[in-house]
């Protein structure tokens, strides 16, 4: 059996997200007496003949073509043409005002953006939806079909680009001026097909087609080094100076987004940078005949910025990713102080004008790299220039597993960036110096602290070079914040204990339930009024609503529309077949071992087990449906023999007429934030199962909860916080605890313990052991039965008891049609804290002391 599924510009039409209790659509307008909604002066009034003029100008114009000769891709293109235009004077005075009047900016360094598709967005944060449909309607078409014809950037890989893709949403929304800087990869993450049930990459052409969104500047390239040596020289006072001798180098171009705000006039910048060949072609080569030869510098440039997260098992995959990082932090810094930097300004105030948030350790080779430019560029002394740049940077961590927190060998360092290398070295020196200040000749404490990992090879410990050189230092939750202080970083904890801090992270509102829900969104307008888009804490006045028998009802009507919105969707985009009636259990995150889906897995053998064993009566059974969502590395093999167990296991539970009505496993391919827009609105119950301990926060939880599903979960990341404000009785709970995780591993964890004392739990092992789900070869899945009988590193199998105890409960709950209803809107209504604009107040307010511009 071989199934793919792409989404392409020819994907079937979106259906209008109607109220299942009006059936009206619904959009907001602009609205010039909105609190902070500011249009630039003379902005004339948008009307439906003005918008239907400017669609036809830009498919006559720029797509050249008639409305009655024009392709799908034709009218997208110019509508979209048309959205952005509407926004570029906006774009263009906010530009114009922070150059007039600069104040301090959020320099956003990361190396993903999950930004999900831009037409909807823009057109809602421009309060033309409503605008936009009717003007289309009138010319014709669908605009539905043209939605679908979008194609979203897979610049992220999952929970940490689409958080940067939230944070640059609220920032602009809040009137914060921030450039996001990233890196605008030719391919992105890889487009994920299944072939018999195993995950296949394939390139994600996001750009075959091209992107009306985008704005490139060939003219602001900057020239990014790499290789040669470091030269010293003395000048005619007699000081020394060092100069980088690059061997080769490559050109940054930059691509422009528009990030607008929501309603008020702003529109901020997201920089991406693209790869190119300083000399790309050799014109003598061609001509002798060697064509490949002629163009190879420029293959070999955009290489850097061809893919998301090269396969980094072999020497030159990891050159290939720490180029990726250098290249777009060297572009970003270089932009900011040559273009966004009035002539003349003093570096040495550069942080009272830009705080660079570094993004996880991918972009920690800024802190060396701005010290290069101040030290040999200009001309600071290494004390001066440590001052400032230790001012410039804040850094956010998101893990807590050692493999994780990146580490670059001494020997890949020197050779690609020798300068850099020297001014790590530089900075160790000065740190350890200050470490045997304060805590004395403790050498042992020197060897854990220091940036230099003498083994298991002399390696940059990058993690420790952005807590050396941050002005703060931020989880983001409040039980990851606390593991890193103790856990992951306690010698800096005791070093500096004000420099740690915690921001919960958060989600924009925006997208996450007034586009994407759009529904629900009107039915909690139509109860509570329109300002909580904008202040997601108003949520709280749905409590009452929560005992209102009236409510509950369209609560459920909204929730019976959305699935079977997602049903058609998932028929359409996947041949996927979904019971509307059925609760929708799903699990839908980056595949790895420490999230656990293989947990997951073991409950749906068990019940699948337990029915055709004849020990489960199917009339006691709730009818399910299983969503898994997820993506493995390429190089992972676990995450990848986990993901063909699953679409095994899916083969055979759905094709049993024994389980039929009552369990049903759905695995699409290629999940995306396009798919999330559908998926998670209609979802009942939320599986967000890690380890305690392992997930640094998760926002996948908040953005279920904030749609209406209930969470089962471990206390781990922000689940924490999530049952701490919805209640304990609208939360499963179930797990160890991270004390009691951790006491396990120190006292011996023994799997096979868990396998040979649990009935079901051997029954579903030995299920999948015997070939059950791969044609009676028994060799298939046996790297994950050993995996778990005698490694089981995340401890699966010791939660899995009270997982299924937790399970019970959900089906108990689920069973009592109101009783789940207020727990599901108690869940939206206690939801208010996990917006991406309370998580940039608590940035604001810690770290960055930056303003809004009003």
């Amino acid at each position: 059996m071989s199934t793919t599924n792409e989404e392409t510009r020819t994907a079937a039409p979106e259906h209008s997200d109607e109220s299942p209790r009006t059936g009206r659509t619904f959009g907001p307008q602009w609205d010039p007496t909105h609190p902070v909604a500011k249009a630039p002066v003379g902005t004339p009034p948008v009307t439906v003949d003005g918008f239907v003029r400017e669609f036809l100008h830009e498919l006559n114009s720029n797509q050249g073509v008639s409305l009655s000769n024009s392709s799908v891709n034709d009218q997208y293109m110019a509508l979209a043409s048309t959205v952005r235009n509407y926004l570029m004077a906006r774009w263009l005075e906010t530009e114009r005002l922070q150059r007039e009047n600069p104040h301090k900016t959020v320099g956003y360094l990361s190396a993903e953006y999950l930004l999900g598709r831009q037409l909807g967005n823009d057109l809602l944060s421009s309060g033309l939806i409503d605008i936009a449909e009717e003007a289309l309607n009138q010319c014709g078409i669908d605009f539905a079909v043209l939605r679908a014809q979008e194609v979203e950037p897979g610049l992220g890989n999952g929970g940490l680009g689409r958080l940067a893709a939230c944070f640059i949403d609220s920032l602009a929304t809040m009137n914060v001026p921030c450039i996001g800087y990233g890196i605008r990869y030719e391919y992105g993450i890889f487009r994920q097909t299944f072939v018999d049930g195993r995950q296949v990459e394939q390139p994600d052409s996001w750009l075959s087609l091209g992107s009306p969104w985008e704005f490139a500047h060939p003219e602001h390239g900057v020239q990014v080094n790499f290789g040669g040596h470091a030269e010293k020289t003395v000048d005619e006072n007699g000081n020394e100076k060092t100069t980088w001798v690059p061997d080769w180098n490559v050109l940054g171009v930059p691509y422009n987004y528009m990030v607008p705000g929501y309603l008020n006039g702003r529109v901020n910048t997201l920089r991406l940078w693209s790869a190119q060949a300083t000399k790309a072609f050799d014109l003598q080569i061609f001509n002798s005949g060697d064509y490949a030869d002629a163009v190879r510098a420029q293959t070999f440039a955009e290489n850097i910025s061809k893919v998301l997260y090269p396969e980094d098992s072999t020497p030159q995959g990891k050159e290939l990713r720490l180029q990726q990082q250098y290249f777009f932090v060297a572009c970003s810094l270089h932009d900011f102080i040559a273009n966004q930097l009035e002539e003349g300004f003093d570096l040495h105030k550069l942080d009272e004008r830009i705080i660079f948030q570094l993004n996880d350790t991918h972009p920690v080779i800024a802190v060396p790299e701005l010290m290069r430019i101040l030290v040999d560029e200009q001309g600071f002394g290494f004390d001066e220039a440590w001052e400032v740049t230790q001012k410039c940077f804040a850094y956010t961590c998101h893990t807590l597993l050692p493999e994780a927190l990146e580490v670059w060998p001494v020997s890949l360092l020197g050779r690609l960036l020798p300068r850099h290398l020297e001014l790590i070295y530089q900075i160790n020196d000065a740190f350890l110096e200050d470490v045997r200040a304060k805590f004395g000749n403790d050498e042992m404490r020197v060897r854990r602290m220091s940036i230099i990992a003498e083994h298991p090879e002399r390696s940059v410990r990058m993690a420790y070079l952005a807590t050396v050189a941050g002005s703060k230092v931020n989880g983001v939750a409040a039980l990851h914040s606390q593991l890193l202080r103790d856990k992951v970083l306690p010698d800096f904890n005791e070093m500096w204990p004000m420099k740690f801090t915690n921001v919960t992270n958060g989600i924009t509102p925006r997208r996450f339930i007034r586009l994407a829900n759009r529904s629900l969104s009107t039915l909690i307008s139509d109860s509570i009024g329109k300002g909580w888009v904008n202040d997601l804490e108003r949520l709280r006045e749905l409590e009452p609503y929560a005992e209102d028998a009236e409510f509950r009802k369209a609560f459920r009507e909204v929730k019976a529309f959305n699935k079977e919105r997602l049903a058609r969707t998932l028929e359409q985009r996947d041949g996927i077949q979904i019971d509307q009636n059925h609760m929708l259990d799903v699990m839908v995150k980056r595949l790895h071992e420490y999230k656990r889906q293989s947990l997951k897995v073991l409950h749906v053998v068990t019940l699948y087990n337990e029915i055709i064993s004849g020990r489960l009566d199917p009339a006691d059974v709730q009818g399910r449906t299983v969503v898994f969502g997820a993506k493995a590395a390429p190089g992972y093999k676990m995450a990848k023999d986990t993901i063909h167990l699953i679409n095994k296991v899916a083969e055979v539970v759905n094709a049993d007429e024994r389980v039929q009505g009552k369990l049903h496993v759905a695995f699409p391919a290629n999940y995306n934030v396009t798919l999330a827009e559908k998926l998670i609105p209609a979802a009942d119950l939320s599986e967000q199962i890690s380890l305690a301990g392992m997930e640094a926060s998760g926002t996948g939880n908040m953005k279920f909860a904030l749609n209406g599903a209930l969470t089962i979960g471990t206390d781990d990341g922000a689940n924490v916080e999530i049952r701490e404000h919805v209640g304990d009785e609208n939360f499963f709970l179930f797990g160890m605890t991270e004390p009691e995780v951790a006491d396990l591993g120190a006292k011996g964890y023994n799997p096979g313990s868990y396998y040979e004392g649990d009935e079901r739990l051997k029954g579903a092992i030995d299920l999948i052991a015997s070939g059950a789900f791969s044609d009676g070869d028994r060799r298939v899945f046996e790297p994950i039965v050993s995996n778990w009988l005698t490694s089981d590193r995340f401890m699966a199998l010791a939660d899995y008891a009270s997982y299924m105890d937790a399970q019970a409960k959900v089906e108990a709950s689920y069973a009592d049609e109101d009783a789940w209803t207020k727990s599901a809107i108690l869940n939206i209504a206690c939801s208010g804290f996990f917006s991406s604009d309370r998580s940039m107040k608590d940035y604001i307010r810690e770290i960055w002391h930056t303003m809004p511009v009003l």
